[in-house]
Order: C-alpha cells, then structure tokens, then sequence
C-alpha cells in the first residue's frame, strides 16, 4: 500500500513503498546497469529490465559470421533471471540507425567529429525508451550512468559523478528538465568502479568481471573508416593533404581517416617542423595542416544549446562557467554569451588546441558539480 505523505522518501524519491514503485532500469549488458537493476531488485521495487537492440556488427561491417549484440542480451537476461525480475528486448534497430548511425556518417562525411553517444541517449534512451517506461506505467527509469541527479530548490539537478574518472556528464548534457525529472542514476554517488564491481560480487552477478567497452557500440574495435565507408561509400574518395596556403604535400584516402588536431599517419616526411590536421574540407576533399600553433582556439561558436540552470540563458549577457569541449579533456574556465535561446559564443580564458566541429561543448558551474548543460560545436 502508499504510505502517507509523512513517510521517509524511498531511495528513488518516491513516498511509498518500494515494492509500490515501478522502476525501469535500461539494461545494456554491462556490469554498470546490472548492477543498478540487481540493487533496485534486492531493495524490494518492482523492477523491470528493458535492454535494447540497436545495431548489428555483421551489418554495420557487411560481414558474415561477425559478432553482434547477442552476447550483451543474453548477460542482461541472466542478470534479470537470477534476481527474479522480468526483461524484455525492444528491437530499435530502424529507430538507432536513423537518429544516430546516419548522422554520425554524415558528420564525418562532411569533416566533423561526431558523438554519437550523446545522440543516442537524446534520442533513443532518453526519448523513446522513456516514454516506453511510461507506458509500463513504471514511476521512473534508471540507468548506469556515472552522474548524479540532486534536488536544488527549483527543482532536479544534474551534477557530475562523485568520481571524476567515470563521470559521464559530458555524454548527457542534453537531457531535459523533464526528462531529469524522471530519471535516477543510482550509481553516480560511488567513489570508484571498484565499488560497483565489488556489489556485482556481492549480488553474485555473472558479469561481474565483464570488461568495460571502450568503443563506440557499432563500432567494433573502434575502426570508423569500415562502417563509414559501408554507410557512406563516397567517404573513401581521395584527395589532396594541403598546408594553409594551398600547397599539394600529399594524397591522402578519404577524409574519413583524419581527425581536427590529427599528426601521425599523415605521410608527410621530410619538413623541419612538424604539421598538424588544422581544418577538413570536404567539399573540395582536402585535409589542410598547419604548424600546432593554428590549432589553439578560445571563441567558439555553440548551437543546439540544452540550458538546465535555474534562470533563462537569455537573461544575462553574460555567464561565468567551466566548458568541456571533448569528454577526455577536464573543465576550464570560459565565458557563455548567449545569441538567443539556443545559441552562443563560449570564449576560453585560455586557448585549447583541437576543438573540432562535431564535438560537444558542455557547461559546468565553475563552483560546483553542477552541469548548467551544453551543445554543439559549430564551424566558425
């Protein structure tokens, strides 16, 4: 039965019992989200597991015999076996491949670096699954995602994970108000992975060792050039390496195979100092490098801006933050100035090197944990 208005709130939140709170936690396999929904399970709510069948190996690399998302579908079925939950696989093949894979070839078609790890929890986790936990009637959704959600006096708000070397914020800036409502991260408050590979021990979970993945999931052994040239054929056309004034140095295989900040494997030899991809081109198929020093950048033109602090990005001029332009990088120190509700120039105090259109640029309380959220780089 719902207890009173005077009971304690449960641990997602909720005044009333455990067992009278549907939780639908997105199992992807791993030991991050098995862990959240063998906890969830063992503290009494009713759990349900929905894993999601995105991609295919086999057809993202046009090879027979190659491994797919089998293997992480059986290990969320074997975890929601052994403590008694019910699972369900949702086929989101046509749905990932059109909101994510596609652009993602696309992006670096026409000389960007994409994320496509944000987009598919924009698009797919946190739109369509959640509103598939909806339908199951479930009261709210977690996920294994190293990040927290705090209560702040206007409402949920997103903080970074308490360990630094897991925190995911930057792959979830966009999740909305309403969304962040709805979500809980039950893993973000834990010190290290350490902790969350001892509960799997704890709950006797078969993948309790499992590897961490270090790819992108549709991209196997993290070789973009394949499953792009599948996708996008045309994305293997040559062309010319360039240096800033137009000077042919060398041909290169298709853009696809370069990176913004980019300086080994260019097959350039013989030049005093060394080159660095500063720009690609694709209309005219060109990768132009330049000396280290062109790479250093402090304003930054931002666009699909997803706000989460407490008053309008519009009513100021002007906001003090931290930004993280890629997830490897830490925060620094910045200045938003907000265009309109979606836009803005973020300038650096301090110059970055490889800031690539594509990528992601996230706002941070420079005083905080808290994530203001974020969006994309544009080409300036």
């Amino acid at each position: 039965m719902p207890l009173d208005d005077t009971h304690p709130l449960n641990s997602l939140g909720f005044a009333k019992a455990p067992a009278d709170t549907r939780v639908v936690v997105a199992m992807s396999g791993g030991v991050d989200s098995s862990v959240v929904a063998a906890m969830l399970a063992e503290e009494g709510y009713d759990v349900i597991g929905v894993t999601l069948q995105l991609y295919d190996h086999g057809a993202a690399l046009a090879k027979k015999g190659a491994c797919c998302a089998g293997i992480d579908i059986h290990d969320a079925r074997r975890v929601a076996e052994s403590m008694g939950f019910p699972h369900y696989v949702l086929d989101y093949e046509n749905v990932f491949k059109d909101a994510v894979i596609d652009e993602f070839a696309d992006s670096y078609l026409a000389g960007a670096t994409p994320v496509p790890c944000i987009r598919c929890n924009e698009r797919v986790k946190f739109k369509d699954l959640l509103e598939t936990a909806r339908d199951l009637e479930a009261d709210c959704m977690a996920t294994g995602h190293y990040i927290q959600r705090k209560m702040g006096d206007n409402g949920p708000e997103l903080h970074a994970a308490a360990d630094a070397n897991r925190d995911q914020s930057y792959f979830l800036f966009s999740t909305t108000p309403d969304q962040l409502a709805y979500l809980r991260f039950p893993l973000g408050h834990l010190p290290s992975k350490d902790a969350t590979r001892a509960l799997a021990a704890k709950y006797n979970l078969s993948v309790a060792m499992k590897p961490d993945s270090q790819d992108i999931c549709f991209v196997p052994n993290g070789d973009y050039a394949s499953v792009i040239r599948k996708l996008r054929p045309e994305a293997a056309d040559p062309g010319d390496i360039v240096d800033v004034d137009g000077t042919v140095l060398a041909r290169h295989e298709g853009i696809i195979h370069y990176t913004i900040g980019q300086r080994r494997g260019l097959g350039i030899g013989g030049l005093a100092d060394p080159l660095y991809v500063v720009k690609l081109d694709a209309d005219k198929r060109q990768v132009i490098v330049g000396p280290k020093t062109m790479l250093a950048t402090r304003r930054i033109p931002v666009r699909e801006i997803n706000w989460l602090g407490d008053a309008p990005m519009m009513s100021q001029k002007e906001w003090p933050v931290a930004v993280r332009v890629r997830s490897t990088r830490p925060p620094r120190d910045a200045i938003l100035r907000p265009i309109s509700d979606t836009e803005a120039e973020v300038e650096l105090l301090t110059a970055e090197e490889g800031i690539s259109p594509g990528q992601a640029c996230v706002f941070y309380d420079p005083d905080s944990s808290r994530i203001f959220g974020g969006g994309w780089i544009h080409k300036g």
